[in-house]
């Protein structure tokens, strides 16, 4: 990529263009001076400036033509104008257009669409239509019990007596064949409330309290106990399954095609270990689980994956019994259940299911040898494991967008460091028709001297694994000095977090400006790797995969000696603030100054659902054991630390801050403290972040930071931003 010096900035030239022209053999740590500070952050200022904006031809929205035959979309010139492109879809030829109108009158067309994800969960007194399918009767609750009301005569049966307005039946179901009706014996719970005060509402004189619910770990949920109403019988019958306490709604019902005596539903025990497809005999009440997942640590609720298609008795679900996320196919009828996909890597997701042809269209990682695991293709496959077909077989990390009938699909893939390029291939063979776009930077990006972050890959700590991540340098780096180490830490462990497609510019760069090198790392505990990569975290929030971190940071210096593991720092935000503050207890031998915003600092204290998927239930010791939020913890701290928070966080309570800083006073410990007025779920916006930038030049750079009251950089008080907008 073409490097320059800085262009029309004298002063930053003459205080950091001094690059030695010998590499020394022991690198002199990077001290600088406070007028370089400021000169830093104001080239720190210009950069987010210059490269903004920076990508073109990075995208393809296809407006198709109802024939499929051709489609047309907009590109974005450097200049602001845009060109409409006209491509017709056998050929790939394309013809371009400097009016919408004209390429629209050529190829009128609409937007691709994906398809939507299956609703799986929900709750109402009906499940549908109060009517029966076979317009004979009507279900309706009253004073909580269930009533049918056949409709030529007006006859009533009362299938309950003991529902009350408190415990009313609900989420009520008739069967395809109008013979049977399944619903809910439902025993609500009402949440507790979380609080706030708003302390800066403008025309007020006093806090204003906001208070909402808001449910934590062990906190009890509402239950449903499963019934079944036979007609025939016209009584209740209660199903022999134990009552669904997990999550905090009833599951939907669905009736086995061409014989609904039967139904399933799923269910996921409260602690996130089992999961079970239940299947129901509407005329007995007695039960059978079709699918019975078991495992020591967690099954993953919210990446649990299943499919019934329409007019046939099978599922399509995932699981990672075997170590890796993989499909099954499951037959309802007799409970057998075959692998669909198969190996050591992951599918990420399903995209779409086409149950007449069964085939299926997913997304994976880790197929590809020496590939970064974490990049997604595309592929297809038969529901019988056969035909398996790579549609995106370029290195990269790829976005497809199928024409309507998948007869076309156009891939955008990139890398970290390597621009996008955009593909139209065909749905059936995934050949490639034609290259569509090839993204460019623009002229002011290419003189910046900026450059894309570096992917680096280090062993983690069984000595066997790889770790992914990347790495930011400043645009003057200079292999002769020695820079302090800024970690942007999000150990979710929800997902994987570190960038995959093309990264032109961050605050991760913007950082590095200011003299710093900066890195972020998924280490283990992560998603979308194997399910031992990921059962790290389990009952083991506080663990945040800081050892495979600090062994990725230390691989990095012993490639790169500029790399100080002396002057190490992190930040993050949300679970990254309580990462933060955990790497500063429980490994301070190797952070020394970390910046921690509205973190769940304490898992009791932190959203249920989130919490008890990764922690587990019931809420037991090991919760306060890893808490940053108690005395005996808090005695660990050893390095500098930055707690922001919103007062107004509706995501994490505001009190978990509160609850870390207060432990840290009575363990007698110093450090700063950040609090917002209105502020929300937030890293502490523009004003948050400039604080975050002065408290590592100043505890990890060990020079003063510009004085903003003394005008030496100005700030916007008007807008609540920097004159110079930092990322």
């Amino acid at each position: 990529m073409h490097k320059s010096t800085w262009i029309g900035y004298a002063p930053l030239a003459t205080l950091l263009l001094n690059v030695s022209v010998l590499v020394a053999q022991t690198p002199e740590a990077f001290t600088p001076s406070h007028d370089e500070i400021v000169a830093r952050y104001k080239h720190a200022a210009r950069m987010d400036s210059l490269t903004k904006n920076a990508v073109f031809n990075d995208r393809v929205e296809a407006h198709w033509r109802q024939d499929e035959q051709s489609f047309w979309y907009e590109n974005i010139l450097p200049d602001g104008s845009s060109a409409y492109v006209l491509v017709d879809a056998k050929s790939g030829k394309k013809q371009l257009f400097t009016n919408k109108a004209q390429v629209v009158a050529e190829a009128p067309g609409e937007q691709v669409q994906q398809p939507n994800r299956q609703r799986r969960w929900g709750m109402a007194d009906f499940r549908g239509e109060r009517v029966s399918p076979d317009q004979q009767w009507e279900a309706y609750i009253e004073e909580g019990n269930l009533f049918a009301k056949r409709l030529s005569d007006g006859e009533i049966i009362q299938f309950t007596s003991d529902g009350t307005k408190e415990n009313p039946y609900g989420a009520v179901a008739w069967s395809p064949d109008s013979k049977y009706l399944a619903g809910y014996l439902i025993h609500p719970v009402q949440d507790s409330l979380v609080h706030f005060v708003l302390s800066a509402v403008p025309e007020t004189t006093r806090g204003q309290l906001v208070s909402r619910p808001y449910k934590q770990p062990g906190d009890p949920f509402t239950t449903y106990d499963l019934f079944v109403f036979p007609l025939d019988k016209r009584t209740a019958v209660k199903v022999a399954a134990e009552p669904i306490d997990f999550p905090n709604a009833a599951p939907l019902l669905r009736w086995r095609y061409g014989d609904a005596r039967y139904f399933t539903y799923e269910k996921f025990d409260r602690g996130h270990q089992r999961f079970r497809v239940i299947e129901v005999d509407s005329h007995t009440g007695t039960t059978r689980n079709v699918v019975d997942e078991r495992t020591g640590t967690f099954i993953y609720h919210d990446r649990q994956y299943t499919h019934y298609p329409e007019e046939r008795n099978i599922l399509i679900r995932s699981s990672e019994k075997d170590g890796w996320r993989h499909l099954y196919l499951v037959d309802l009828t007799s409970g057998i259940e075959k692998p669909i996909t198969a190996g050591e890597w992951v599918v990420r997701d399903v995209v779409d299911v086409d149950a007449r042809n069964r085939q299926i269209w997913f997304t994976a990682g880790g197929m590809n040898a020496g590939e970064d695991p974490y990049h997604i293709h595309y592929y297809r496959i038969g529901f019988d494991g056969k035909g398996l077909v790579d549609l995106t077989p370029e290195p990269g990390n790829h976005s497809v967008v199928f024409s309507p009938s998948k007869s076309y699909y156009i891939d955008t893939y990139s890398t970290v460091n390597q621009l996008p390029v955009t593909k139209l291939r065909n749905g059936k063979d995934g050949k490639e028709i034609a290259v569509l776009e090839e993204a460019v930077l623009s002229e002011a990006y290419q003189q910046s001297g900026i450059t894309p972050p570096e992917v680096f890959v280090a062993k983690g700590r069984d000595g066997v694994t790889d770790i992914w991540g990347i790495v930011s340098k400043p645009s003057d780096y200079d292999p002769a000095k020695k820079y302090p180490v800024l970690e942007n830490i999000y150990a979710g462990p929800h997902d994987s977090f570190v960038p995959k497609s093309f990264v032109p510019y961050s605050e991760m760069q913007s950082l590095a400006e200011l003299g710093f090198i900066v890195v972020m790392i998924d280490g283990m505990g992560t998603a979308n790797r194997s399910k031992a990569f990921h059962d790290i975290c389990w009952q083991n929030i506080a663990d945040a995969g800081l050892p495979d971190r600090i062994l990725w940071i230390k691989a990095l210096a012993e490639k790169y000696p500029s790399v100080d593991t002396t002057r190490v720092g992190l930040y993050g935000t949300s679970a990254g603030g309580q990462n933060t503050v955990s790497a500063l207890l429980f490994q301070s031998h190797f952070y020394k100054a970390g910046v921690a915003a509205c973190g769940c600092y304490d898992n009791r204290v932190d959203k249920q659902w989130w919490n008890e998927q990764w922690m587990g239930y019931p809420v037991g010791p090991h919760y306060e054991a890893q808490s940053c939020a108690t005395v005996a913890n808090a005695r660990k701290l050893n390095g500098k630390l930055l707690l922001i928070v919103g007062e107004a966080d509706s995501n994490v309570p505001p009190e978990s801050s509160y609850r870390v800083a207060d432990a840290l006073i009575r363990a007698g410990k110093t450090f700063d403290f950040l609090s917002i007025p209105g502020m929300g779920h937030s890293d502490g916006g523009p004003f948050g972040r400039m604080k975050k930038r002065d408290f590592f030049v100043k505890h990890l750079l060990q020079v003063e930071p510009p004085d903003w009251n003394a005008g030496e950089l100005p700030y916007n008080p008007d807008t609540g931003r920097e004159r110079w907008s930092f990322q």
